[in-house]
């Protein structure tokens, strides 16, 4: 064994990819190696892989870029060249392809667009853009999470944030703030008009801002996880360090109409995350829903939960879920926590993993608060925000590798497991170098190319 180590580590020690982070270095726990792939994008926000193994990505404010990689085996990869696939400064998040990933999805904060993708020639047919979902304008959460289902391929789901912290509007249905929909893409081609967001079916409502939405690979059920409100008091008493609750909430099946178009709290209900000193607690337990002290006279503790749906499991309050996704066979989902604001002890900052059962449901409980397993943080919260990676989004390649996009530092890793340990920390890969500083734009300087390409200056400014 010590055999094998030493073989690993040489390995590891000659990778020809040596880029370091420019902050203190994550962490990742036991088992798990990762490194750092890539930096220099403009907030890179949602990724995949297409069907030749390129990783797309969107850069918020810029539009999609395409990374081709080295891969030496392990975490050992390099990105040969990063070519930008579609210019649009109103592109910010969601990023999807279709089934024959031929199909690229991409959002605005006001519509969804597709372009038809060759993935062998990195080429996008920018003639080819069809509007397909569009009227979904709203300030503050203005992200529009996409997913294309894998067991309906016709059928994307979008999902839409609120307008504000407490957003009146999203207690109207017809507003279309703070809900997930699904739409039938086949019925649109050149020349159609494009659905109005209010045309599709509404998986759930009341979701402030569910940015990360996923499918089972194995029962098709769909899943998302939610920002909640921030600020928070209960009865006059400021709450809101560790209430309420970041949500796993649970959507159904597509094609069936079993735990789909409820209410799911927002702006009324919330979750209870801690119970200590909580202002009339009376039965109220983790996982349980509450009302607002503002809520209108017929929204009780008692009927929030009875008339909204409760989340699966809870998240400490704060910690910004913005991605999900699940290993292979489906007995682990991964989350990034991108980090708070809210909280004057920092948390999140993060990406976790959540164990599921065969019944694709969680293991955890609903009262739960250690629902998740640590992959990778941030060695030190008193560094973040502006000394930490920010993960948001996620992506599996070909060789069951788990990637990340980090916005604020403008950075893509890698994560590998190499063990089925998940206990315990390590500093994992040679990914993990340090250095001095932590200018959250210091990523934004520099492409990595091939090892004996001299790297070239990226001119583009980081979106606000």
């Amino acid at each position: 064994s010590s055999l094998l180590f030493r073989i690993a580590s040489a390995q590891q020690q000659s990778c020809s990819n040596n880029l370091t982070v420019t902050y203190p270095a994550p962490v990742a726990a036991s088992g798990w190696q990762f490194r750092l792939v890539a930096n220099g994008f403009t907030r890179p926000r949602g990724i995949a892989f297409d069907s030749d193994g390129g990783l797309l990505v969107v850069e918020s404010g810029a539009g999609v870029t395409h990374l081709t990689l080295d891969d030496e085996g392990g975490t050992c990869l390099t990105a040969r060249s990063k070519k930008r696939l579609i210019a649009d400064e109103n592109l910010n998040h969601g990023l999807a392809l279709s089934g024959d990933g031929k199909t690229i999805y991409v959002s605005s904060p006001e519509s969804v667009f597709s372009f038809a993708y060759d993935s062998q020639a990195v080429s996008v047919d920018l003639s080819s853009n069809l509007t397909l979902v569009t009227k979904m304008s709203n300030s503050d959460h203005t992200t529009r999470t996409l997913l294309v289902s894998k067991k309906q391929p016709d059928t994307l789901l979008v999902s839409r944030g609120s307008n504000s912290n407490q957003d009146s509007d999203a207690a109207n249905i017809d507003s279309g703030h703070s809900q997930i929909r699904s739409y039938n893409i086949s019925r649109i081609s050149k020349g159609d008009s494009p659905f109005d967001f209010l045309d599709g079916h509404v998986l759930g409502w009341g979701l402030r801002n569910s940015v990360g939405v996923v499918e089972h690979p194995s029962t098709g059920g769909i899943w998302s996880v939610e920002n909640s409100v921030d600020q928070l008091q209960r009865q006059g008493k400021d709450i809101h360090q560790n209430n309420p609750g970041e949500e796993l909430n649970y959507h159904g099946i597509l094609g069936s109409g079993d735990h789909q178009g409820g209410n799911y709290g927002y702006p009324y209900c919330y979750t209870v995350w801690s119970t200590s000193g909580f202002p009339d607690l009376g039965d109220l337990e983790i996982g349980d829903q509450f009302a607002l002290d503002d809520a209108p006279s017929n929204v009780t503790d008692s009927s929030c939960n009875t008339d909204r749906v409760a989340p699966r499991v809870a998240f400490q309050a704060h910690s910004a879920p913005l991605d999900i996704k699940f290993n292979s066979n489906a007995s682990e989902a991964f989350i990034t926590f991108h980090g708070s604001w809210n909280r004057d002890d920092p948390t999140g900052y993060r990406i976790v993993s959540i164990a599921f059962d065969s019944n694709g449901q969680p293991t955890a409980p609903q009262n739960s608060t250690n629902a998740v397993t640590d992959i990778i943080t941030n060695a030190n919260l008193t560094n973040c925000p502006d000394k930490c990676f920010r993960p948001v989004g996620l992506a599996w390649d070909s060789a069951g590798r788990l990637w990340f996009s980090s916005d604020t530092t403008g950075e893509v890793f890698v994560l590998e497991r190499t063990n089925s340990s998940s206990n315990g920390t390590t500093s994992g890969g040679s990914g993990g170098s340090s250095g001095e500083g932590g200018n959250d734009n210091a990523g934004n300087s520099l492409i990595l190319e091939k090892p004996g390409v001299v790297a070239v200056a990226q001119a583009a400014a980081v979106a606000g």
